[in-house]
């Protein structure tokens, strides 16, 4: 374990942003995680790990906590499940791959979703009708006031659309270490009513999929419409998919009659963010350095040498203008920094 001056963020970030540290540390255990949380020179830290889910606006003039705890196990398994332990170091895709590769089903809909897996029950991530919560058994996190490693069950962390504890009364003040999740291993409950994932399979000819062609044709959906963070900047989907009333969806459609929805409940539904910053005017436009994805308008991008507070600019103009035009209000999916 080794403290570093002055580190450049931008390879730990998806956006590609490059602030600097003041002070950097990777960290490959629970205990160097526990000493270094633990030292009183550095009152300031910054816990990353994958760096999918953040936009960086500044230098950091504290210490960056890199969690870098590898290592995926079996817990136990029986002829129909197996129960599977992912440090949160691992990287959610090749977590996703390894899984398939066993034959083990369940998150086989959320390939290709970037960052790791420690990040990932923050905000329950979620993709093409699964969410992150089905498969979730607990995870083990250290208590940053007391360095306890603490047990989360799956009625502990109050799962929501992209929330959790974490995100709420929980809120730094835990450091996820490892998560369990509960996956078949026959009979699996394949997924494919959602999205594209239908005509996808059909356009690959497959008319009987497993959870291995599921996983492809979600892939290849992503790529069609998604920036690859490794070619241009981004975070994936900046914005929430606001709910709003069915009394204002109704009243919406009088002027938008194409507006899609998705029920939620008897009276919520679920608006694209999407579609109203399409409408809105923002799909492909760019300033410079930065701006909103040619082919999907949820993901705004760094083209190359934009800063944080551009991009962070940009989120606040599309949420003042679909406000104004649709009276909705979009929530940022990404923490700002």
């Amino acid at each position: 374990m080794q403290i570093r001056d002055n580190i450049s963020l931008k390879p730990y970030n998806t956006f590609g942003i490059d602030v600097k540290a003041k002070h950097f540390v990777s960290i490959n255990n629970i205990q160097d995680l526990k000493d270094i949380l633990n030292l009183s020179e550095y009152p300031e830290k910054l816990i990353i790990g994958g760096g999918s889910n953040i936009l960086l606006t500044q230098d950091f003039k504290g210490l960056v906590v890199h969690i870098n705890i590898k290592g995926i196990n079996i817990v136990s398994e029986d002829e129909d499940s197996v129960i599977i332990k992912a440090n949160a170091g691992e990287n959610w895709h090749e977590f996703v791959l390894y899984c398939i590769n066993k034959g083990y089903g369940g998150v086989e809909n959320l390939s290709l979703i970037p960052g790791n897996v420690g990040t990932a029950p923050i905000q329950n991530i979620g993709a093409y009708g699964v969410e992150l919560k089905d498969t979730f058994v607990s995870c083990e996190a250290i208590s940053i006031e007391s360095l306890s490693l603490q047990s989360f069950a799956k009625a502990d962390c109050n799962f929501g659309y992209r929330n959790s504890i974490f995100k709420q009364e929980a809120k730094n003040k835990y450091i996820i270490t490892s998560v369990n999740f509960k996956l078949t291993k026959k009979n699996h409950k394949l997924n494919i009513n959602y999205g594209a994932i239908s005509s996808e399979l059909e356009a690959m000819q497959i008319s009987h999929p497993t959870i291995n062609t599921i996983s492809e044709a979600v892939i290849n959906i992503r790529q069609s419409k998604l920036p690859n963070p490794k070619e241009i900047g981004n975070s994936g989907s900046f914005f929430k998919n606001p709910v709003i009333s069915k009394t204002h969806y109704n009243t919406l459609i009088k002027n938008f009659e194409e507006l899609p929805c998705y029920r939620v409940s008897d009276d919520l539904v679920k608006v694209p963010a999407g579609w109203l910053i399409e409408k809105a005017g923002f799909k492909g436009k760019r300033f410079g350095d930065y701006g909103v994805h040619k082919k999907q308008a949820l993901v705004l991008v760094n083209y190359g040498n934009a800063n944080g507070t551009d991009i962070l600019n940009l989120s606040r103009l599309i949420q003042k203008t679909v406000k104004r035009l649709f009276d909705i209000s979009i929530e940022a999916e990404v923490n700002i920094l």
